[in-house]
């Protein structure tokens, strides 16, 4: 049976289906203007969802009443139509966000963990440096860039000062994740010259040594290769990264695999 209807007015909750929809509040606390629809729903044009593939499924606008507006004073990422979905305010995903396309962002991405991306095939341009640029911690409408230090190999670093110690303790972890044969320390005395040297090293510490056993005061820098994965091959024939002869799945490469400019 069709049914045909103009304006309906619901004065506090739409409710089609079965279950209970606490979030919405229940009995004297239900929330006006609330809805519940246990779905299958179907926004937008049906015909694109040959089979039920979510619980909410949002097709692009097929009434031509609705045209999307130009939104004045915002970038023309913004001002497309028509757009299947929009949201004005903060937009939350609990689980997994699973998208066919690219995801563009006028402002910042903000992660808790690791972003890690992965491209095949394609034209890319590279990028030649990394870095980030933020505005001035000290001067205003100024700008701080930053690029990131790069070499040939897959290196981790610990810098600090050691002060009336013989030794310098390396991070726990290091033990299983770099290989100790590659660690090279860098010291500079404070004060005074110590005449300091390694006098060995272990996976546990750097054990240091002065003249004359006088007390130890100096800041140091120390690098290691991780080997959780193979050795960076920094030098290979190719026309793209996707010609590096090893295990392209450890890397991420700026303005391959993201960045891209064009």
């Amino acid at each position: 049976m069709s049914m045909e209807f103009d304006d309906i007015a619901i004065g506090k909750r739409l409710f089609v289906g079965e279950g209970t929809p606490f979030s919405l509040g229940i009995g004297p606390a239900e929330i006006r203007g609330s809805a519940y629809i246990e779905g299958p729903l179907v926004l937008g044009s049906a015909p694109l969802f040959p089979f039920v593939s979510a619980a909410t499924m949002i097709g692009p606008v097929t009434n031509s009443e609705s045209p999307a507006p130009i939104i004045p004073g915002t970038i023309a990422l913004f001002n497309r139509s028509p757009y299947s979905l929009s949201v004005v305010g903060d937009a939350a995903v609990f689980d997994n966000l699973t998208v066919n396309g690219q995801i563009e962002v006028g402002t910042n991405v903000i992660a808790q963990g690791e972003v890690i991306a992965r491209v095949l095939g394609g034209q890319h341009i590279l990028s030649l440096k990394k870095n980030f640029d933020i505005p001035h911690p000290s001067k205003a409408d100024w700008r701080l860039r930053h690029t990131c230090p790069e070499g040939p190999s897959n290196d981790v670093y610990i810098r600090g000062r050691v002060t009336g110690e013989n030794h310098i303790n390396l991070p726990s972890y290091w033990k299983n994740f770099v290989d100790t044969t590659s660690i090279t320390v860098n010291l500079t005395p404070v004060g005074a010259h110590q005449d300091v040297i390694i006098k060995r090293i272990d996976e546990k510490k750097i054990h240091l040594q002065s003249k004359g056993n006088m007390p130890i005061d100096c800041y140091y820098h120390i690098f290691a290769e991780r080997k959780d994965g193979e050795k960076l091959i920094s030098e290979y024939p190719g026309k793209t990264p996707e010609d590096y002869p090893g295990n392209n799945d450890e890397y991420s490469v700026v303005g391959y695999n993201y960045d891209k400019r064009r």
